[in-house]
C-alpha cells in the first residue's frame, strides 16, 4: 500500500519554515566566511607570525582549506542520519557544532602565547566547522524542497542559498566595521576576535527558530511507507549511501562537476581577491572588504530572481548561462582590478556574483530533484560536499600560489576557465529536473534499494 499523499504545507507555516532555513544557512555561512576574510587579513601574522608575508597567508589558507577537507565526512554522516531520522534533528545539531567552534576560535590564544599549539588547536577547531558545514546545505534546502510545490520550487529553494551571500555581507561588514572603527594594532590585538564571539548570540535565534519549524511532509510519507513495507513484507531498506552509489550514481558525479565552477569561483572572488587586491594592487584592507560587502548584497538580492527563472527556463539552462560567464568573464574580472580604483573592483566583483548566482541559485531544487526522498540527504549532500575538496578548498591556495609563482592573475584566470568548461559538460550531461514531483521520487524508488529483513 502506497503512503498517503503529503498535504500542501499552509503559506505561513511554509514561510516560517523558508525563515528558519535561511536564517540557519546564514549564521553557518557567516561563521564558514569570517574564517575565510580572517584569514586573509590576520591569521597569518597572529599564527604563523615566522613566516615570510605571502608564504604565512599560504598558511593560513591552508587551515582555510582543512575545514573543506571535513566537508564530505559531515555530508555522510549528516546525509546518513537526516535520512534516516529526518532533516529537522541534524539542522539543529549543525548549527550548534558551528556555532560553538566559531566561537572557541573567538577564545583561542595566538602563537605569541602557547606557540605552535594555537595553529593547531585553530586547525581542529576548522575541522569541526567543516564538519558541521557538509551537513548543514543539504538539511536546509531539503527542508523548504519537500515543503514547497514543483512549480515554484527553484524560486523557494534558492532563499535557503541566499544564506551564503548573506553570512558573507554579514561576515564582511562586522570585520569592515571594526576595521573602520579600530587601529590595525587594536584590530590585530583583539578586535579580530569579536565577530567570532557574536557567533554565540546568532546561535541562540537560530535555535529559536529552527525548533519551531516541522518535519518535511514529504519524508514523513517516506518514512511512513518505507515502515509499512517493513511491517507487512519484511523489507528494510538499505543504508542511505548504498543506495546512492548504486542507483544515482550519475547523479552524484553531475552534482560535483556542476559545483566545480561555482564553488572555485566564489572563492576566488571573495576570499582570494582580499590577498590580491592588497598585496598586488596596492589596495586597502578596507576598500576590498568593501567592494565585496557590496557585492554581496547584490548577490543576495539576485539570487531569487535567477531561481525564479530557472522555474520558468529550466535548471540546466539558467546554470549554463553562470558557468558560461563566469569563464567569459574571468580575464576582464582581473583587469578591472588591476586599475587599481575602488569603482573597477566593485565592478568586477559584482558582475562575477550576479554570474555566480546563476549557478547557486537553481542548485539547491536541482540537486533536490536528482535522487528519492529516502535518500535525498544523503545524496545532495554527498554531490555537493565531495566536489568541494577539489574546488572551493584549494581555490584561494591555488590562487595564492599561482600569483606567488608567476606574479601574474592569467593563470589564475584559466584556473577557473577549466572549471567553467566542467561544470558546462557536467550540466550538458545532466537531465532537466525542472518538474520533477519530490513525492513521487519518493514512491518511485528502486525496488532493489531495499533488502528483506529476513535476508
Amino acid at each position: 500500500m502506497a503512503a498517503a499523499i503529503p498535504s500542501p504545507t499552509p503559506p505561513n507555516s511554509f514561510k516560517r519554515i523558508v525563515a528558519a532555513s535561511l536564517i540557519g544557512t546564514t549564521i553557518e555561512w557567516y561563521d564558514f566566511f569570517l574564517y575565510g576574510s580572517a584569514a586573509a587579513l590576520v591569521f597569518n601574522k597572529l599564527f604563523f607570525p615566522e613566516s615570510d608575508p605571502l608564504v604565512g597567508t599560504l598558511l593560513s589558507f591552508l587551515t582555510y582549506a582543512v575545514g573543506f577537507a571535513a566537508r564530505p565526512l559531515g555530508a555522510l554522516v549528516f546525509g546518513h542520519y537526516g535520512d534516516r531520522l529526518g532533516r529537522k534533528k541534524l539542522l539543529v545539531l549543525s548549527l550548534l557544532l558551528m556555532g560553538g567552534a566559531t566561537f572557541a576560535i573567538g577564545l583561542l590564544p595566538t602563537h605569541a602565547t602557547i606557540g605552535s599549539a594555537a595553529p593547531v588547536l585553530l586547525t581542529v577547531l576548522r575541522l569541526v566547522q567543516g564538519f558541521a558545514l557538509g551537513g548543514e546545505w543539504g538539511g536546509a534546502v531539503l527542508l523548504v524542497s519537500e515543503h514547497g510545490d514543483a512549480k515554484r520550487r527553484g524560486f523557494w529553494a534558492s532563499w535557503p542559498q541566499t544564506g551564503a551571500p548573506a553570512g558573507q555581507l554579514l561576515a564582511t561588514g562586522v570585520l569592515s566595521a571594526l576595521t573602520a572603527l579600530l587601529s590595525d594594532a587594536a584590530f590585530a590585538s583583539w578586535g579580530w576576535r569579536i565577530p567570532f564571539l557574536l557567533s554565540g548570540v546568532l546561535v541562540i535565534v537560530g535555535l529559536w527558530i529552527r525548533l519551531s519549524v516541522d518535519e518535511s511532509p514529504v519524508f514523513k510519507a517516506a518514512l511512513a511507507a518505507a515502515e509499512e513495507r517493513k511491517a507487512t513484507a519484511g523489507q528494510v531498506e538499505k543504508m542511505p549511501l548504498v543506495a546512492v552509489l548504486r542507483h544515482h550514481w550519475r547523479d552524484v558525479l553531475i552534482a560535483m562537476g556542476a559545483r566545480m565552477a561555482e564553488n572555485i569561483s566564489y572563492y576566488v572572488i571573495t576570499a582570494f581577491i582580499l590577498v590580491y587586491a592588497t598585496t598586488q594592487v596596492g589596495l586597502s584592507k578596507q576598500t576590498a572588504l568593501n567592494a565585496v560587502l557590496i557585492g554581496s548584497a547584490v548577490h543576495f538580492a539576485v539570487i531569487p530572481l535567477w531561481g525564479a527563472l530557472s522555474d520558468r527556463l529550466g535548471r540546466r539552462p539558467v546554470y549554463l548561462i553562470g558557468a558560461v560567464g563566469v569563464g567569459a568573464w574571468m580575464f576582464p574580472f582581473f583587469t578591472l582590478i588591476d586599475r587599481g580604483t575602488f569603482g573597477s573592483l566593485l565592478l568586477a566583483v559584482t558582475v562575477g556574483l550576479v554570474l555566480h548566482g546563476a549557478m547557486y541559485a537553481p542548485q539547491a531544487a536541482f540537486f533536490s530533484e536528482m535522487f528519492a526522498t529516502r535518500m535525498r540527504y544523503s545524496g545532495a549532500s554527498i554531490g555537493a560536499q565531495f566536489s568541494s575538496v577539489a574546488a572551493g578548498a584549494p581555490a584561494p591556495l591555488i590562487a595564492t600560489a599561482l600569483l606567488a609563482d608567476h606574479g601574474t592573475s592569467t593563470p589564475i584566470s584559466l584556473y577557473v576557465i577549466a572549471a567553467a568548461l566542467l561544470t558546462v559538460v557536467a550540466i550538458v550531461c545532466a537531465r532537466e529536473t525542472r518538474d520533477s514531483d519530490l513525492g513521487d521520487v519518493a514512491e518511485r524508488a528502486p525496488e532493489d534499494s531495499r533488502v528483506r529483513a529476513d535476508a
